[in-house]
């Protein structure tokens, strides 16, 4: 038997995936900060480049969350 829809709680788990999200792109730009001259360009790219997803993904979830809150 399937579960009943329950949106109650999204916007708590969409900010939680928020926070979540910036704390990860925070501790890579952090690394590689402090940690730019030890890695190779192509590790230097990896990391940027997840960052970029990063961000699309806050972006992604900041605008569900402001649907979520018009319903």
């Amino acid at each position: 038997m399937a579960k009943p829809d329950n949106r109650a709680d999204n916007d708590v788990h969409l900010q939680e995936h928020i926070n979540h999200t910036l704390a990860k792109l925070h501790a890579a730009e952090e690394y590689l900060n402090e940690h730019a001259e030890e890695l190779s360009a192509k590790d230097k790219q990896d990391i940027e480049t997840k960052n970029e997803r990063r961000k699309e993904s806050i972006n992604a979830f900041i605008s569900e969350k402001r649907d979520e809150s018009q319903k």
